[in-house]
């Protein structure tokens, strides 16, 4: 039995819906700076339009990457995961986003929550590990929490702290800070874990390493991760 087209009922195009998505999420766009890019291109939506499209389409879109994702990572060896929190205002209140990172700095699971104690850290590592699996090493920084719900999981061995271990989870903050600037920060937890869980997905899809390979085997890649994202809600 094949899934129910969830394109059935819209006008537009899903080509134009999916171009929409992608450029908002990835890039570092308003929703108006969108409409205007697809304005130029002789594609005439309101943002209003792209907002509805990214709620709607962006959770389900990140939910087919990640399922894959997380079959990859579960057929294979998981080396090390780097645990780090940072902090995001919501309507001037401080929250905390926790995000796990894999070795190769992909986003693996982000979690918001009002604090960061022990019980907020156990949930996200329970989380995380309920749909990846457990990494040989968990790297943290020397925040009290991480060790006592490490300790609660029977991982307590397997944690490492270091003053510079943790950098890679350091720098993969800045893609989402940049989109933070850019949406004027957040106005409620849910539209917050939405978008860091969406934003996170499809930052990984079409993150291809340039710097390690050749330009000829960039521009296959590249070809490949837009090849699958038109495939994405296909019925």
């Amino acid at each position: 039995m094949s899934k129910p087209d969830p394109f059935k009922y819209f006008k537009t195009s899903r080509e134009i819906i999916r171009l929409a998505v992608m450029m908002y999420v990835r890039f570092p766009l308003s929703l108006r700076n969108v409409e205007d890019l697809l304005h130029e291109r002789g594609i005439d939506i309101s943002h209003e339009s792209v907002r509805f499209w990214w709620q709607r389409f962006g959770p389900m879109f990140a939910a087919e990457i990640r399922k894959k994702r997380a079959e990859c990572l579960r057929s294979g060896p998981q080396w090390q995961w780097h645990l780090d929190e940072m902090f995001v205002k919501i309507n001037g209140e401080r929250h905390y986003l926790w995000r796990a990172i894999d070795q190769e700095g992909e986003v693996l699971e982000s979690f918001v929550t009002k604090t960061r104690d022990k019980k907020a850290a156990l949930k996200f590592l329970k989380k995380s590990m309920k749909r990846y699996g457990r990494p040989h090493i968990f790297v943290t920084d020397k925040l009290r929490s991480y060790s006592a719900a490490l300790k609660e999981v029977g991982a307590a061995d397997r944690q490492a702290t270091g003053r510079w271990l943790n950098n890679r989870a350091e720098n993969s903050h800045l893609p989402f800070r940049r989109r933070e600037r850019a949406m004027q920060r957040f106005r409620r937890m849910r539209s917050l874990q939405m978008f860091a869980a969406v934003h996170a997905s499809v930052v990984n899809h079409f993150s291809q390493e340039r710097h390690l390979y050749s330009r000829q085997n960039f521009k296959l890649n590249r070809t490949a991760a837009l090849a699958e994202w038109r495939k994405l809600g296909a019925a």
